[in-house]
């Protein structure tokens, strides 16, 4: 048991800094600052002390179901709809 929960918060670690590197590209390259912000306050929720202090706030924990429907969420709007390609594209030229 032990095991599993290990493995779930080391890719709950690497889903919010996917999705906190999503939203730093679509902040500062391109147009889509705002929804950069929004994917930034929403890879939040995939960090565990990110979770403990949310269960210590509120009692609440945000189920793996929405985390997961959340996360596809993020990976089709980034993909498909923000283009991700071209601004990651655009921030290679920049260096």
């Amino acid at each position: 048991m032990e095991k599993s929960l290990q493995i779930g918060n080391v890719v709950s670690w690497l889903a919010g800094f996917l999705f906190l590197a999503i939203g730093f590209i679509n902040t500062f390259w391109g147009n889509d600052g705002g929804y950069g912000l929004l994917v930034i306050i929403l890879a939040h929720v995939y960090f565990p002390p990110m979770a403990t202090v949310l269960q210590e706030a509120t009692g609440y924990t945000i189920p793996l179901p929405v985390r997961i429907i959340l996360a596809l969420f993020i990976l089709w709007s980034a993909l498909g709809v923000a283009e991700l390609d071209d601004k990651i594209e655009l921030m290679l030229l920049d260096f």
